[in-house]
Order: C-alpha cells, then sequence, then structure tokens
C-alpha cells in the first residue's frame, strides 16, 4: 500500500521516523489548549480538538497522499488567532473559528484548481533551494528558541549562560545526537530524544504535569465541536458591520499564511529527500485529477485547516518538524500514520508525552536543521543578483520566525532585481500575483494594527 521498497525505506524505519516525528512535535499538545483558552475556550475541549484534528489531518496526509508529512494546529497562527483577532480586533473565538473553517475552504478552492500548484510550478530554482536550507536554519532555530539557548534579555539576541539544568541537558542530547549521527546509528534521532528524557529524570528536568482527563476533555468538547454552525459562529459573521473589511483582511493573513508556510515546508523537506520527484512534478502537469503526491499532499492540507476548525481549533497546518521524521528515514504514509496512531494515544497519556523536556527534543531539531543546510550549496553566491533573494527567502524565515515571510521577501527581491536588470519576461505571471498580495497583506497589517 505505501510502496516501501519503491520508496527505498521498510517498515521499522517508517516506524522509526514516525515516533522521530511525534516527539518532536508532542508539545503542541499542552501548549496549543493553553493558548487558545486565553480567548476563552475550554482547556479540555482545544485539547480533544488539538488531537482530532493532528489525527484526522495525519492520516489524510498518510493514505491519501502517501507522504511523510504530519499536521496539527499550528503554532504563530494559533497566536495570532488569539492575541491579534480575539484580543486585538475583538473577534469572539466562535468567530474566529469560523474565519478559519473559511481560510480552509479558500485553500481547498484554490488546491482543486490547481492555483497551489502553479504557485510552487512559477518559483525560480535559486529561491527553492533556498527554501530548502533556510527551513533548515528555521528548524534550528526553532530548538535554541523552544530551550531558550538564545535570549532577548539585553533586547538583542544573546547566547544564554549555561547555568541551569535545562541547558545542560540540552548540551548532553546535542553532543549524543552528533556522536549517533556520525557513527551512523540506525534511529539516532530517535534514540537521542528517548535517552536525553531519561537522562532529565534524576535532573528534575523530565516531570509530568497535571492535566485533564480524558473524560473531561470529552465532556468539555461540544463546546467547540459544530460551534461554527451555531448562530455564534458563520452566521455572526454577517452581522459584524463596520468590521468587516477587518474580518475579510483577517481571512486573507490565514489564508495567505497557511498557505506558503506548507509550501515552504514541502519544498524545503521533500526535493533533497526525494519525497517529491521529477516525475511527481510531470504528473502535477496533467490538466485532470489529483494524480501526484505534491497535489495529494496539498490537499490533505487545506482539508485538515476545516477540520479542525469543526472540532474546534486554529489553522491546522503541515508541521516543519516532519523534517525531523525525514531525517530519521521516513519516506512514506506509513510515517505518518505512526504519527496519528502516537496522537490517538496521548488523549490518554497526555502527563507522559508532556513530560518529554524541550531539552530532548531541541537538540534533534538542530541536528536535523544542519542536514538540511546543503541545499543553499546549489545557489551562486557570487552573483548578487541571485544571492539577495536567496538570503531574504532562506534566512528571513528564521529571523522573522516565519516561513511566509521569508519566501515572501525573496519574492519581492527577486521581482525587484529582475526590474532593475531588464528581465521582466523572466517573471513568471504567477509571481506577480504572489508578490502583489504578499505586499498587499503587510500593507493592510500596517494599517489595521
Amino acid at each position: 500500500m505505501f510502496k516501501l521498497k519503491e520508496n527505498g525505506t521498510n517498515v521499522s524505519t517508517e516506524i522509526i521516523a514516525g515516533l522521530t516525528t511525534f516527539f518532536a512535535m508532542a508539545y503542541i499538545i499542552v501548549v496549543n489548549p493553553t493558548l487558545l483558552s486565553q480567548s476563552g475556550m475550554e482547556w479540555g475541549a482545544v485539547f480533544l480538538a488539538t488531537i482530532i484534528s493532528a489525527i484526522i489531518g495525519t492520516l489524510i496526509m498518510g493514505l491519501v497522499a502517501n507522504v511523510p508529512y504530519a499536521q496539527a494546529p499550528g503554532m504563530g497562527l494559533n497566536a495570532f488567532f488569539v492575541y491579534t483577532v480575539c484580543l486585538l480586533y475583538g473577534f469572539t473565538w466562535q468567530q474566529a473559528l469560523s474565519m478559519v473553517f473559511i481560510c480552509g475552504i479558500l485553500n481547498i478552492l484554490i488546491t482543486v484548481t490547481k492555483i497551489r500548484k502553479f504557485i510552487i510550478k512559477a518559483i525560480p530554482h535559486s529561491i527553492q533551494n533556498a527554501i530548502g536550507g533556510g527551513i533548515g536554519i528555521y528548524v534550528a532555530y526553532i530548538g535554541l528558541l523552544n530551550i531558550k539557548m538564545i535570549n532577548f534579555e539585553a533586547g538583542v539576541p544573546g547566547l544564554s549562560v549555561i547555568n541551569n539544568k535545562n541547558l545542560v541537558l540540552f548540551l548532553i542530547g546535542l553532543i549524543l545526537v552528533v556522536v549517533l549521527l556520525i557513527c551512523k546509528v540506525r534511529g539516532a534521532i530517535l534514540i537521542s530524544i528517548i535517552a536525553t528524557t531519561i537522562i532529565g529524570i534524576p535532573m528534575g528536568i523530565t516531570t509530568m504535569t497535571d492535566s485533564v482527563s480524558f473524560i473531561d476533555s470529552c465532556k468539555a468538547l461540544p463546546s467547540t465541536f459544530g460551534i461554527i454552525f451555531t448562530k455564534e459562529g458563520l452566521p455572526s459573521l454577517l452581522e459584524v458591520g463596520p468590521q468587516m473589511p477587518l474580518l475579510l483582511i483577517t481571512i486573507f493573513s490565514f489564508s495567505i499564511s497557511d498557505t506558503f508556510d506548507t509550501i515552504g515546508t514541502f519544498i524545503g523537506t521533500g526535493r533533497r529527500s526525494g519525497i517529491f520527484t521529477e516525475e511527481d512534478e510531470k504528473q502535477m502537469d496533467s490538466s485532470s485529477g489529483f494524480k501526484s503526491k505534491m497535489d495529494k499532499a496539498l490537499f490533505a492540507d487545506a482539508v485538515a485547516t476545516s477540520i479542525g476548525a469543526i472540532v474546534g481549533t486554529s489553522n491546522t497546518t503541515t508541521y516543519v518538524e516532519s523534517a525531523a521524521g525525514i531525517g530519521a528515514g521516513g519516506r512514506t504514509g506509513l510515517t505518518s500514520v505512526v504519527v496519528s496512531i502516537c496522537f490517538a494515544l496521548s488523549a490518554f497519556l497526555s502527563t507522559f508525552v508532556s513530560a518529554i523536556p524541550a531539552a530532548a527534543t531541541a537538540p534533534a531539531l538542530v541536528a536535523v536543521g544542519v542536514m538540511m543546510l546543503a541545499s543553499f550549496k546549489e545557489i551562486n553566491w557570487s552573483d548578487i543578483s541571485e544571492a539577495i533573494p536567496a538570503f531574504f527567502a532562506g534566512i528571513f524565515m528564521a529571523l522573522c520566525y516565519s516561513i511566509s515571510y521569508g519566501i515572501a521577501a525573496g519574492f519581492i527581491f527577486y521581482c525587484l532585481i529582475k526590474v532593475c536588470k531588464k528581465e521582466i519576461r523572466d517573471i513568471h505571471p504567477v509571481l506577480w500575483v504572489c508578490t502583489a498580495l504578499f505586499i498587499l497583506n503587510f500593507v493592510l497589517q500596517a494599517f489595521i494594527n
């Protein structure tokens, strides 16, 4: 079913990859309900909604597209949901969920009409390679920030003083994963996560936290499940009156961030690893149906957003932490199925899952980030006209903590340089449209904020 031999993998490798991806992103199970509950949603309901959306979205990705990507409510998008849409703009969380649902429908439409495919094919190869390397920096940066190895206490980024047990455990884990990778130990990344978690027990870092029970979460779920179809949800959006322009801008922001985060993740992790091949690109040119893995993966991602909104959570998206499982050898949808099973079990074992410290997963993310930097070698850095867009596309996403902002900066400078060189014909029409939409998004955000 998963064509393991054709993809150069086997069952045990896929299982290890699935476990690696899950442990790298398991933090979302506790973090997402903690964030969204600040908007007035019940913690237990969001806890279960997070798990359900992750299970369904990841299963669709694995069984329909047969690719090793996991989905869950996206970090950054959930913060935008709470702090901007609800607390700053004043929309209710029911209305915010309704906007997420509409965003998912829009993404389904642009996927079915092949617009997302055209966007991917319009991206110049230099920027595609920059996105690949940039995803590596971004993943490593996430790891360093999660463990607070980098701090902003002085107003500028700086290296933290290694005077606490968390950073010591992180360094132990980092040394361990490097040694295992250099020695080519099978399952090196997963082994390092488990070993570092165990080492953290006597250090007092690996501890179980209190969590809402599964039964209590089930009782709370009706407070969010299907709420968008009640009068407080979608119908209420028609009654916002003067806030209608703000409503449309918010949906646009949700959609553009979700779309390009996913495109960036697929390009950054799928090309070099061979998950999306040249043959797959040829199938994408087909005028009818979803024949390629990329088409199916984009569709799975779009559907997951709407499903998540129905259940009761912010945008469900493809996780960049999937790179950890891909780095561990995951190449097919079996990896995703394993991740889904782990999410299902976590509904009953939340206290154990939440015990995995950031110090155990951060070294894995740093190691995977290093592996992905190889894409940078395909860029002609000696040509300033190629280097500038590549720099912004590759480096900016980590500095801005946003894949879509990095892509936006790369597009803008690519178009600017082509105009200056009088090579406007080299700019794909789709790229012009995307660049204009990014600029529009920045301008609108400047006005409403």
